[in-house]
């Protein structure tokens, strides 16, 4: 029948009731009770409802179907879902039909429902699940709604006989593999999609699929019944699926539309919702979290195991006789399995012994569905008594030993619980997250990325990416006590006090237990303890100083400490987060390290700041001469420079700044140079002007908004008045044209500087979602700097900021700091992700007195509040 506007606007205004109605009375029942089933349930059968009254009451014609499809074929209907439906046809329709067709789809998507549909008959719609995964896929659940039964039936035979459950498995095994890509192969990002993440309910799905595809049931029970899973396991799968269902149905309902991630934003919420309450140590949404990782650590584990069975029954091979690779272990169609049931009960020391073999024997491409479950299991044996077995403890040092697959393994254990039985005290940190702003992965992940770093240097295939590291640790002799510290430099995160000193005595006593000897275990415990102190060294403070250069040379002792430090540092920076680490922090810790060694070759001694100062205007003449810069003509320039200025470049700084300046360094006009960043990425900038009030703040203000970020600035004002400032900057804008801006930075920065207009605001940025839902308290100190060079001016001190980065930051400080009168000297600029810590060299002004300090720092802290 042909609606006219008025019954149809009746027809719509009531079934939008209803469906409005029903849907609140659910949503209102979940609220209260917290049964996400029921809630799937519930609303697909007032879905069910509503669709099939609808057709009913639109007379459709006896000879077709109406199927629901895909997730809602399942049974299932989340809050913000798509209904997938397929309007089965037994041939192709007439204009009539059509019509008809369009006015139900229009109708189903003005009563509120967001329609997914299809239009076929039974030869289309095998036409098109052979040529499309996706459509074989939701065509595998398929249910008629209303309809004509034998058309349906017709097309579940015809459907089904087309199904080919081997070629069905192999596809669905290389989407979940690309969609493991999509997400780095990694279940423990930090805001998870709880749908297609690794461990997610996409993983559940896909095993259901591939079982009903080949006709061994739709339920984990119907699996317990074909013997894939037992009935524990079966339970715990429903368990996990009942918590990942709850999460994602928390989410549509927080939200108020299909989202499925868990972003910051919506943790706190969620997690309250869930009834997790913070503790003083950690937040709610923390332990939330910590359980869904664990959830999905173990999803994707049961995934492996199912998956690998199922797979043996829908491709049967001839048996083949297993190869005994001892009393314990054999070798099944190049997979590592156990010899019976019972081994590790019967043995628990052969739960390392398999790993081991895993690294000892190449042929061996993985381990058996059944070897798997075991070691899962086996995880209750692992107790104290099995912890001091020496037996044990020398087969655990030897995984760290073996010259292959150290990662592999250790990541095998934390997936099978053994790592953190082993070590109660990892444990404690798997799953933990890090709401530091900067660490993109939990801290156990962040160990084993650290250890992953660290063994890639010593592996040729990666030596293109980072040579001096490679070339320093194939000189190293036992670098297996690198990846002990690794496993142990955050092992004490979430405790409170400082986790390097805490990790240190769980180091030392793991050294200790474990028979190391004297020497590697003391580099464990010193690397544990002091993992933080050559990046702040290389970046908060000024490595030209001799007395910095010798503090950090006194602490490091020795060259090996240095080498191990060092790698150790490039590995932890690197396996924070992809965007922490960039060519400057690595030239900077390049420099640190070479510099500390020739000093450690020379006994140690802190180098005589003439000769520093003579060897560096010795290289720079060098340099001078090499560019055809005329004999003595930078002698007018270097007379207005004092010591500091040649501790604080390098020559090649020295150099290029005199090409520019030895002609004129009495200059009335402003001189800005430009150029590509000769170490790295990004560009470096020379200005040389005279001194003028707000110069720091003019400058910063006009690079931020030429779309750079300061990632160093050595700030001298010369004798005659001039102030000769050096900046190191990255593009922040994304256009990737450095060398295109350097004539724009030299010409409109010589313009700004003539006109001594005032400082420009740097555009305002969002500050980021991190930022925002975990605040970082900002933290601002002024003390004074204890040495000094002989030359230095005044009283200098050190100005200390944490704080969220933010746009304009730097502009905030600058102009602070201009408005007390104070001079720059030097600014280190540390940023870790969103999470900014900055160190500036000042003196003068009103610093002199202690009021003034503590107002200064007050301003700053009221300024940085976000």
């Amino acid at each position: 029948m042909k609606l006219d506007l008025d019954d149809r606007n009746a027809l719509l205004a009531r079934y939008k009731s209803r469906l409005q109605s029903g849907q609140a009375a659910i949503f209102e029942r979940y609220l209260a009770e917290a049964d996400a089933p029921r809630l799937l349930h519930e609303r697909c059968q007032l879905v069910d409802d509503l669709l099939r009254e609808l057709w009913t009451e639109l007379c459709f014609p006896q000879s077709l179907a109406l199927l629901a499809v895909g997730g809602y074929g399942g049974g299932k209907l989340w809050p913000a879902s798509d209904v997938d439906l397929l309007l089965l046809l037994p041939g192709m329709p007439d204009a009539m039909l059509t019509e008809k067709l369009e006015q139900l789809v229009g109708l189903f998507w003005d009563i509120g429902l967001e329609i997914g549909h299809s239009v076929r008959t039974v030869e289309e719609c095998l036409n098109e699940a052979a040529g499309d995964l996706t459509v074989r896929t939701a065509l595998v659940e398929a249910r008629l709604l209303i309809g004509n039964e034998q058309l349906f039936s017709k097309f579940n035979t015809e459907f089904r006989s087309n199904l080919n459950p081997q070629e069905f498995f192999h596809a669905k095994r290389m989407e979940q593999d690309e969609r493991y890509l999509r997400f780095q192969e990694s279940p423990y990002s930090l805001e998870p999609n709880c749908k297609e993440s690794p461990g997610g309910l996409r993983d559940l799905q896909c095993i259901l699929w591939i079982a009903q595809a080949a006709g061994y049931g739709a339920s984990w029970q119907d699996l317990e019944r074909h013997g894939f899973i037992t009935h524990d396991e079966a339970q715990g799968l429903e368990r996990r699926e009942l918590f990942l269902q709850r999460l994602r149905i928390e989410l549509h309902l927080h939200v108020g539309r299909r989202e499925d991630r868990l972003l910051f934003d919506y943790q706190s919420v969620i997690a309250k919702q869930l009834g997790f309450t913070g503790i003083p140590t950690r937040r709610a949404s923390e332990q939330m979290m910590q359980k869904y990782f664990q959830t999905a650590k173990t999803v994707t584990q049961l995934n492996v195991i199912l998956l690998q069975n199922i797979g043996s029954a829908i491709f049967p091979s001839p048996k083949q006789a297993a190869l005994a690779v001892n009393e314990r272990f054999q070798c099944t169609n190049q997979l590592l399995d156990i010899a019976h049931e019972n081994v590790f009960n019967q043995t628990p020391a052969a739960i390392f012994e398999a790993f081991l073999l895993m690294q000892e024997h190449a042929e061996l491409k993985g381990m058996t569905a059944r070897t798997i479950r075991s070691l899962w299991r086996a995880g209750v044996l692992i107790d104290d008594d099995f912890r001091q077995d020496p037996e044990n403890r020398m087969r655990f040092i030897e995984i760290f030993k073996q010259p292959k697959g150290v990662l592999h393994e250790l990541r095998r254990m934390n997936q099978f619980d053994i790592l953190g039985r082993y070590l109660p005290n990892f444990g404690a940190i798997v799953g933990q997250m890090q709401h530091d702003l900067f660490h993109a992965y939990t801290v156990d992940q962040h160990s084993l990325q650290v250890l992953r770093n660290l063994r890639r240097f010593s592996e040729t295939e990666y030596s293109h990416e980072y040579p001096f590291c490679s070339q320093l640790i194939s000189g190293f002799d036992r670098p297996w006590v690198l990846y002990i510290a690794a496993l142990f430099h955050d092992i004490a995160k979430g405790r409170g006090g400082s986790h390097s000193e805490l990790g240190a005595v769980d180091a030392q006593e793991f050294c200790t237990a474990h028979g190391l000897y004297a020497e590697d275990s003391e580099l464990i415990v010193w690397l544990v303890r002091q993992h933080l102190v050559m990046s702040s060294v290389a970046q908060k403070q000024d490595i030209s100083d001799p007395d910095v250069l010798g503090n950090f040379a006194a602490n490091v002792v020795d060259e090996r400490r240095l080498i191990a430090l060092y790698l150790f540092t490039v590995a932890d920076i690197r396996g924070t987060s992809p965007k922490v680490w960039n060519s400057w922090k690595g030239r900077l810790l390049e420099q640190l390290f070479s510099q500390t060694r020739r000093l450690l070759r020379a006994g140690g001694k802190a180098p005589v700041t003439q000769g520093l100062v003579e060897e560096r205007q010795e290289e720079a003449l060098r340099l001078l001469r090499y560019f055809a810069v005329p004999e003595a003509a930078q002698e007018q320039l270097w007379k207005q420079l004092d010591t500091v200025y040649f501790l604080r470049h390098s020559a090649e700084e020295i150099s290029w700044h005199a090409r520019a300046l030895h002609y004129r360094s009495d200059s009335a006009q402003p001189v800005v140079k430009a150029r590509i960043n000769p170490h790295g990425d990004g560009i470096e900038v020379m200005a040389y002007t005279k001194d003028q009030r707000y110069l720091f703040a003019r400058l910063v203000g006009f690079f931020s908004r030429a779309g750079y970020n300061i990632m160093d600035a050595k700030i001298h004002t010369t004798r005659n008045g001039y102030a000769l400032d050096s900046f190191m900057l990255q593009d922040v804008s994304g256009r990737d044209s450095d060398r295109n801006m350097i004539s724009y930075i030299e010409h409109e920065l010589i313009d700004r500087l003539m006109q001594q207009a005032p400082p420009e605001v740097p555009a305002s940025g969002r500050v980021s979602r991190q930022v925002k839902h975990f605040p970082i308290k900002p933290l601002v100190t002024i003390e004074p700097l204890v040495t000094l060079q002989p030359d230095e001016k005044g009283v200098l001190f050190v100005l200390s900021i944490i704080a969220a980065d933010r746009p304009g930051l730097l502009y905030i400080v600058a102009m602070a700091l201009a408005a007390h009168g104070a001079n720059l000297h030097t600014a280190k600029i540390f940023t870790l992700g969103e999470r900014a810590e900055d160190t500036f060299l000042i003196s003068g002004g009103d610093l002199g007195e202690q009021s003034s300090r503590i107002k200064l720092e007050t301003e700053l802290l009221d300024l940085l509040k976000l």
